[in-house]
């Protein structure tokens, strides 16, 4: 299959499941609230777990299915912890994620969310210039 179609497709999937999780529990699908929220002792814990557990099953499932698509590391390990936990960091500085923000809260026309993914778009750019993108 060709990169522009499995693009395509994944986008669709992404929303089908962003309104899916608000149609049936009332829930944006922003990745850091969820996982924030995972570990609390609240009633709605069940759906988060679900929801993070679905994430990490299709990540392995593409991994088994189709190595090539997902590719080799790009950094080394301490480098991807350390990314993880800034971005981590990141997200509840910024009160949400690309996920929350980009997917769900720009579909809603939500002055903050398009403010935010301005932003992150940004930062990303220049952070990407200024490492060297893929080096």
């Amino acid at each position: 299959m060709t990169t522009w179609f499995l693009a395509i497709l994944g986008g669709a999937m992404i929303g089908a499941a962003s309104g899916l999780l608000l149609l049936t529990h009332g829930r944006i699908a922003g990745i850091s609230g969820i996982t924030a929220s995972a570990f609390d002792a609240t009633d709605d814990r069940g759906w988060r777990l679900a929801f993070l557990a679905g994430l990490a099953a299709a990540g392995v499932a593409a991994r088994v299915l189709a190595p090539a698509a997902i590719g080799g590391a790009v950094r080394s390990m301490p480098v991807v912890i350390i990314a993880g936990l800034v971005v981590g960091f990141g997200t509840r500085l910024g009160g949400g994620c690309t996920s929350g923000h980009g997917v769900c809260g720009v579909a809603r026309w939500s002055t903050r969310s398009l403010v935010a993914v301005l932003v992150f778009m940004a930062t990303g750019a220049v952070t990407a210039t200024l490492v060297g993108a893929g080096a």
